[in-house]
């Protein structure tokens, strides 16, 4: 949806703005305008990294957490930082316990010198991915992507997910994947890019189109009610028209299929 605003420019930037209409791409002076915003928007995202439930259930191994497997010499959150950056995500928070956290700003730091400003968030207890999610209220007022923390998604085309929430009127927009094991997933039927339903982990399905853990989000997801994004607020948006999805044919790769 577009909004008819009124604004006052300097005479000389606006003859700049002019000099960008190609009459192909951009025709008009509103339609530079837009495009100029929404290039420097781009150029400076919010992306979250999803790391929340106790400590002990996200552990790869005795001694390791997922976030911190190492994939060819590199740590899964590592390559998360980089695909981030490489995206255009300049601002990332990461969700999680202490410990986790405490281990993550040992390495990572502030991201300076991975060229992005990380966030460190603590939850203390959660009943599910929405209550972890939540702790970001108040904190964040532009649209952003959410990541899980077992996932490597560097070949994902996060761009095409990005703009189609841009065109979108959800409050988000999930990325979607196939599966034959569609009852170990959330299942989702749709109607173009509109998610009709979404159900969490049916006892048996015939739909083989899934949630990846991988969504785009407006901040106004955060003032709904449930503890689980998968069984509460997801299903709740599709019922009301307000879930998008973005087919890709691209997957995630989970650490536990990797090494």
């Amino acid at each position: 949806m577009k909004e008819k605003i009124s604004v006052t420019i300097d005479k000389n930037l606006l003859k700049s703005i002019d000099s960008t209409i190609d009459n192909l791409y951009i025709r008009n002076r509103s339609q530079a305008i837009e495009h100029l915003i929404k290039k420097v928007v781009d150029e400076s995202k919010t992306a979250v990294i999803l790391a929340g439930g106790p400590e002990e259930k996200l552990k790869f191994s005795k001694n390791e957490y997922r976030i911190f497997t190492k994939i060819k010499n590199e740590t899964v959150m590592e390559k998360a930082i980089k695909a981030l950056r490489k995206n255009n995500f300049k601002e990332i928070f990461l969700i999680a316990r202490h410990k986790i956290l405490i281990k993550a700003f040992g390495h990572f730091g502030n991201g300076n010198s991975y060229g992005v400003k990380i966030n460190y968030i603590e939850e203390k207890k959660s009943g599910g991915t929405f209550e972890t999610l939540k702790l970001l209220k108040g904190k964040i007022k532009t649209n952003f992507l959410v990541v899980y923390d077992d996932i490597i998604f560097n070949k994902v085309k996060i761009k095409e997910l990005w703009d189609d929430h841009s065109r979108s009127h959800a409050i988000s927009t999930i990325m979607l994947t196939t599966s034959s094991k569609p009852s170990s997933k959330g299942t989702v039927t749709v109607q173009g890019n509109k998610v009709l339903s979404f159900i969490q982990k049916p006892r048996k399905s015939d739909n083989y189109i899934v949630f990846s853990p991988i969504f785009i989000a407006e901040p106004e997801i955060l003032d709904y009610q449930g503890a689980s994004l998968e069984r509460d607020v997801f299903p709740e948006l599709a019922r009301n028209g307000l879930l998008s999805g973005h087919i890709s044919s691209i997957k995630e790769m989970h650490v536990h299929k990797i090494k």
